[in-house]
């Protein structure tokens, strides 16, 4: 029996875009992995899936008219429980065999049929049968349910369906269906054949329908599976695959935009992109433009209206400044584009005027006198208004900036901390939440503030998210740790944390932020500090949480650290030691993979493991090592080599050399060995014991200054 390729399309109403990639991917997906587990499509299948504003579809190649059948054998029960003593069926097995569609009727001849074989301990009887293999037609029956089924719908629509009951002389009735949006089309095509499917109260044919305005023919009859999206681009004009859309938007933008010289670029955003590929069947972009007195409103508020509020794409110059030419992603393709363009233009103004006037009221107030109206405005509940939060906030600030500059970082880093929330109560941060920081940065320039506190004002939210960029200046990086760390301990003191995939606070990218600010700035602070700090600030108002938090921190990096390319076991050896200056994991890291490689670290991180050990079961016993009570050669041996060699490695270690320390350290694999095979630590005698126990843990405390040793052991 030859495979032939299958077309499946639900035609709807038009879908939700920012959920339409992944509907569709989902729909083909699932539908491709219910075929496959039917024995429908093989191997050598394919999937390729289509979505766009009114449909969703997949295309599978080499589906089968009907599976194989298959050989299945099943367990029944325990030989012992289907077999009386004289080794007849007992009314057990024959039940369970009638079930299974057994000819029972001659109980001697289905025991004879049945196999018997180990199963553990005892003995089991096994029935094999041959599976007929499922029929297209109700294997895609229930593939299509399974994928309707479990199509991610953002919201569910309910809606009547008219329908027959079927019985002569009677009204036809009303259904309910419950779907994304309602669905007026169905599609199923095994080659050129329809397959007689049905979904959502409709019944599969070999017709769809195509552009709403500028279909050539409707509806569109497809001859095929095959010439689906071909049929459905000259005859439908609709462009079925959201790829082949996304590209076509691309070109058609880069084009537009070299057409208008070589000063243009097109900022292209890649969710908007996907948005407005959502939105259009067949992509047309045209080029608009509004008047250049708007452009004295900051380019980031213009920007985002374009974008949020009309999903159009900003031009910029070649020093990335925004130009008063915007292009548009049209659905429509008129001969005379003329009164598209201006209804674009027309529509755009009205949004580009609310942004100068938001702009131009912001300016007359300062942010000083905005300050007083933070006390107005509730933070939480339980941690009080967002001017409490300001003052916490500036404490910490203050702190830190002492730490790392002394009296002028902690003046500048007060002050930028005191403004960095008044932006919230200005009109334009309450129409667009998104410019929260960037226009305290510019209302801090108009007040005559300096660029090191505009920065600040403007940079203390980030990085906002994986990837971002750090503050630019110092004072922005201590407002933004601080401004981070009074999040982290002021949620985690109210047991406000994180569970699962719910972290409304967004507590998990904050620490990674504190991670990031630490490291990447090589900040000389330590985190337990940081942390207590942090704390004090906020009095008696919370509960003290910071064991919680310093594991939940630690688990982030981790994380970040093994997403670098570093081993788990390599984080593993590094963090068990909870190093305070995060700052310095890297070069700990970097050291223990150096030592890693050596011939001798096996050894070494097999006998640190072993020493731990020791010391875990002798817990309080050892004491300072006395040279006059080492008696054998290996343990004095040992003595002297850590004599010569510790020094050097805990110096190597104070001025940061991690990699050297643990270097110099490795020479003491042989000594090291040695001594185990040499020498009983646990002897009769209380004094020699407790003096073995003493340079054991004197070695232990030496190798596990950069990471933990034992870690690395296999």
């Amino acid at each position: 029996m030859t495979t032939k390729n299958l077309l499946v399309e639900l035609f709807v109403e038009e879908l939700p875009p920012k959920a339409l990639k992944k509907l569709g991917d989902a729909f083909a997906g699932v539908l491709f992995e219910q075929l496959k587990a039917q024995g429908l499509a093989g191997a050598d299948s394919a999937v390729t899936a289509f979505a766009s504003p009114r449909r969703l579809a997949a295309h599978i190649s080499h589906v089968w008219l009907k599976a194989g059948d298959k050989a299945v054998q099943q367990k029944l029960m325990p030989v012992a429980v289907g077999l009386d003593a004289d080794g007849r069926a007992t009314p057990a097995l024959l039940k369970k065999l009638s079930a299974l569609g057994a000819d029972v009727s001659d109980p001697a001849a289905a025991v004879a049929a049945l196999k018997r074989a180990p199963d553990g301990k005892a003995e089991a009887l096994f029935y094999d049968s041959l599976v007929t293999g499922a029929a297209l037609d109700s294997g895609l029956q229930k593939a299509l349910d399974e994928a309707i089924a479990r199509l991610p719908i953002p919201k569910v629509m309910s809606y009547q369906l008219e329908t027959d009951c079927g019985i002569p002389n009677f009204l036809p009735g009303w259904t309910s269906v419950h779907f994304v949006r309602p669905a007026h089309g169905l599609v199923a095509l095994h080659g050129s054949t329809v397959v007689p499917v049905k979904a959502l109260g409709l019944s599969a044919g070999n017709r769809t329908q195509g552009h709403r305005f500028e279909a050539a023919k409707s509806p569109v009859l497809l001859a095929d599976a095959d010439s689906y999206a071909q049929t459905l681009l000259t005859d439908g004009s609709v462009i079925a695959s959201f790829n082949d859309r996304r590209f076509a938007i691309v070109q058609q933008l880069a084009q537009a935009a070299e057409r208008l010289g070589p000063g243009y670029e097109v900022l292209m955003d890649e969710a908007l992109l996907d948005e407005v590929t959502a939105l259009v069947e067949r992509p047309n972009v045209l080029t608009c433009g509004f008047e250049e007195q708007f452009l004295e409103v900051p380019q980031e508020c213009l920007i985002l209206t374009m974008k949020a509020n009309q999903k159009y794409f900003p031009l910029v110059d070649t020093s990335a400044k925004l130009t008063n030419k915007f292009l548009v992603v049209s659905n429509i393709s008129p001969d005379d584009a003329s009164a598209v363009i201006g209804g674009n233009e027309r529509v755009v103004r009205p949004r580009l005027a609310d942004a100068k006037f938001f702009f131009d009221q912001d300016r007359k107030k300062t942010l000083a006198s905005r300050v007083e109206g933070l006390g107005k405005v509730v933070y939480h509940n339980k941690l009080g208004t967002q001017g409490e939060r300001v003052e916490r906030v500036r404490a910490i600030a203050r702190a830190i900036g002492q730490q790392l500059g002394g009296d002028v970082l902690a003046q500048s880093a007060d002050t930028a901390a005191q403004l960095a929330k008044t932006d919230l109560l200005t009109d334009m941060v309450g129409e667009f939440p998104e410019l929260q920081g960037i226009m305290g940065g510019y209302y801090a320039r108009h007040d005559g503030l300096s660029e090191d506190i505009a920065f600040a004002i403007e940079d203390h939210y980030r990085p906002r998210f994986a990837g971002d960029q750090l503050p630019r200046t110092q004072t922005g990086v201590t407002v933004a740790l601080a401004d981070k760390l009074e999040t982290l301990v002021g949620m985690f003191g109210i047991g406000n944390l994180p569970t699962g995939e719910k972290d409304p606070f967004a507590l998990r990218r904050h620490a990674l932020g504190v991670i990031r600010l630490l490291v990447e700035n090589e900040l000389a602070l330590d985190l337990s500090a940081l942390l207590a700090v942090a704390a004090q600030a906020f009095g008696d108002k919370i509960t003290d949480a910071s064991a919680a938090l310093t594991d939940f921190i630690y688990d982030r990096l981790a994380g970040s650290l093994r997403e670098q390319g570093y081993s788990a076991q390599e984080v593993d050896a590094v963090l068990a030691l909870r190093p305070q200056r995060l700052a310095d994991v890297t070069q700990r890291l970097q050291a223990v993979r150096a030592f890693a490689a050596l011939p001798a670290a096996a050894a070494l991180a097999a006998a640190n493991k072993r020493i731990g050990n020791i010391l875990k079961k002798s817990e309080g016993e050892g004491a300072a090592v006395q040279e006059g009570l080492l008696v054998e050669t290996a343990e004095k041996a040992l003595f002297a080599a850590m004599q010569q060699t510790v020094p050097g490695a805990d110096a190597e270690f104070a001025h940061g050399d991690y990699t050297a320390s643990l270097m110099t350290l490795a020479a003491l694999r042989v000594p090291v060995d040695a001594f185990f095979d040499g020498v009983m630590v646990n002897a009769d005698d209380p004094a020699l014991k407790a003096n073995r126990l003493g340079l054991l843990r004197q070695l232990h405390e030496a190798m596990n200054r950069v990471a933990d040793l034992s870690r690395l052991a296999a």
